[in-house]
């Protein structure tokens, strides 16, 4: 696609494209299972990448970027230079079981990723981290450990010393799944002065003011919000500019919508809605990933056991407005990111092993089939690098 004709759908649908008018096709990362939860017949070795084509949405072969176990959530700086991955220490380690890591890697230019270092996540299965927009901090949650911990990076990308640590404690409403916390994800907040935890053990998001300079978190449990009891918050994400978080509840199957203080990072909830029909069937059915389009207009939520994914509008005011629930093309749909266009968005089916591409229509963000899939085995991460020049 040419830097014009890119230049032009941003005009007509309002999307912010950096960097497209030069991009013709863009890189993504996918976390995979190595050996938890691998179908029987099916293999993975690591992070593996992929070329979409933004004009078409086909996507290119794809490759083996990094050995790695059990990558299960990929994470980008802002600039694409560096990538960092939740991992699992081996067993010869001498760690615990399922013990947790975080693995930093540089990025080359062909797309493969050159390992720099590993460190212990402090906890065992460290299911996801974010990292910020400079890449000099990487922020880790240790679900099983109810743990979150902070490092920072060297020159070249590598883990440093670790600048945070806590242990978190709590129960929730379910008997059989929040008897303890269970940090699910961690984000930096758009403006990187506060991150944000989502408990699904304890209903909680719990926000942390973070020190610039050395990357200590600081609990500001006065700020900290509930959403319904019994939802289990998994993963969340902000709207126009920070000013709004909207979080996937996995057990309730629900979004929550916030209105975020940006000077006291404190939530004020909005509004609930359920994710899926009233009327249907909850029996093994999860909210999996959450991802708002680039444009901010459209928020998007993977079901696992429905095997969809439901689409919302985003108002001015944060609020939420159903638009559809469509078939994913994936069985048990994890999770799934949208291009830096935000014309495609590509998703990893865990139990049939493979990822799928759909169309975003750009007036009303609803999604499309477009038959381009690929086989890689239990995909449950999906990160699209930025776009380069």
């Amino acid at each position: 696609m040419t830097g014009t004709l890119l230049t032009c759908l941003a005009s007509l649908t309002g999307l912010a494209l950096p960097g497209a008018a030069l991009a013709a096709e863009a890189t993504f990362y996918l976390g995979t299972f190595t050996s938890q939860k691998v179908p029987e017949g099916t293999t993975s070795e690591g992070i593996y990448a992929g070329r979409l084509d933004l004009e078409t949405g086909r996507l290119k072969p794809l490759v083996l970027a990094a050995k790695a176990r059990e990558p299960w959530f990929v994470a980008i700086s802002r600039d694409g230079s560096r990538v960092y991955s939740t991992l699992e220490l081996p067993p010869e380690a001498g760690a615990g079981p399922r013990e947790g890591a975080v693995g930093a890697y540089r990025r080359q230019a062909d797309g493969t990723l050159q390992p720099l270092n590993e460190q212990p996540s402090g906890g065992a299965i460290a299911c996801h981290l974010s990292v910020n927009g400079a890449g000099s901090h990487v922020l880790v949650a240790n679900y099983t450990g109810a743990s979150i911990a902070g490092f920072s990076t060297g020159k070249e990308g590598e883990l440093s010393g670790r600048t945070a640590f806590h242990q978190l404690t709590g129960t929730g409403h379910d008997p059989k799944r929040q008897r303890q916390s269970h940090p699910h994800a961690i984000y930096f907040a758009p403006d990187e002065r506060f991150a944000y935890v989502c408990d699904l053990g304890t209903d909680e998001i719990r926000p942390y003011r973070i020190d610039a300079e050395t990357g200590a978190l600081q609990p500001i449990e006065a700020a900290s919000a509930k959403c319904p009891p019994g939802s289990g918050p998994r993963h969340l994400a902000f709207s126009h500019g920070g000013r709004f978080v909207h979080v996937g509840n996995e057990m309730g199957l629900s979004v929550t919508t916030f209105a975020r203080d940006g000077v006291t990072g404190a939530l004020k909830q909005l509004e609930t809605l359920p994710a899926i029909p009233e009327d249907a069937p909850r029996e093994k059915v999860t909210i999996a990933e959450v991802i708002a389009h680039p444009s901010g207009k459209w928020l998007y939520v993977s079901i696992r056991g429905r095997d969809t994914l439901t689409v919302f509008s985003i108002g001015d005011d944060g609020r939420l407005t159903w638009v559809e629930e469509t078939p994913a093309g994936v069985q048990i749909p994890w999770g799934f990111d949208i291009d830096p266009t935000g014309h495609w968005l590509v998703i990893g089916g865990q139990k049939d092993n493979r990822i799928a591409v759909l169309k975003i229509d750009p007036a009303t963000g609803k999604l499309s089939a477009t038959g381009e899939e690929a086989t890689i085995g239990a995909p449950v991460c999906v990160v699209f690098a930025p776009l380069r020049e």
